[in-house]
């Protein structure tokens, strides 16, 4: 398990990186570094552990080759596991191992307690997973879930913008705000518009 190939996963600020082991027929473990580190962290794990698996580490965002976020934009608990989301949505994972260290190891306990159904095992390496107080665990659960669901199928839609006539624009608007007048709406228009050859 020396060898390893280098994987890019497409995002909308970039992309993630992501180094893998093995053949990706084998059974998937997805692999969490810690705070400030990167995949590398599992360079000298990964070949004495089992073969038969397809072991892919991925660098978070902001480490490693992965892509930053835009500036301003922090970098949340819940940000890394829509990115382990995206991840194993790319890789068309439905259900795998999830192995942390330290922060990626909270991560993976974040994603199991949202995830359930999407991971057969926890491996948690020097990390305490992820604690709730007993009361706000079904709020929390149904709340988090519904953000991170909705963000990725609103992603998912993301389509080339569609010309319109300044007429149709403005029809539009309309429809989509019954308290406009006319004379409001093409005031919005135009800044709130970008003319292209195409309309």
């Amino acid at each position: 398990l020396g060898m390893f190939s280098e994987l890019k996963f497409p995002v909308p600020w970039g992309h993630v990186a992501a180094k893998a082991w093995g053949h990706s027929e084998g059974q998937p473990v997805l692999c969490l570094h810690g705070w400030l580190d990167n995949a590398n962290t599992f360079d000298k794990l990964i070949p004495l552990l089992p073969r038969g698996c397809y072991y892919v580490a991925m660098d978070f965002s902001g480490h490693g080759l992965s892509s930053h976020r835009p500036a301003g934009c922090p970098y949340h608990f819940l940000d890394y596991v829509t990115d382990v989301r995206r991840v194993a949505a790319a890789l068309q994972w439905r259900r795998f191992t999830l192995m942390g260290h330290s922060m990626g190891g909270a991560v993976a306990g974040m994603f199991c307690f949202l995830y359930p159904e999407m991971v057969d095992k926890l491996i948690l390496l020097e990390s305490l997973g992820f604690l709730l107080a007993p009361e706000d665990i079904e709020a929390w659960l149904k709340s988090k879930r519904r953000v991170i669901d909705g963000l990725l199928s609103l992603e998912a839609k993301q389509q080339t913008p569609k010309a319109w006539s300044p007429e149709a624009a403005l029809q539009r608007l309309l429809e989509a705000n019954s308290h406009l007048t006319a004379e409001g709406g093409a005031i919005l228009l135009q800044r709130g518009a970008t003319e292209t050859p195409a309309g």
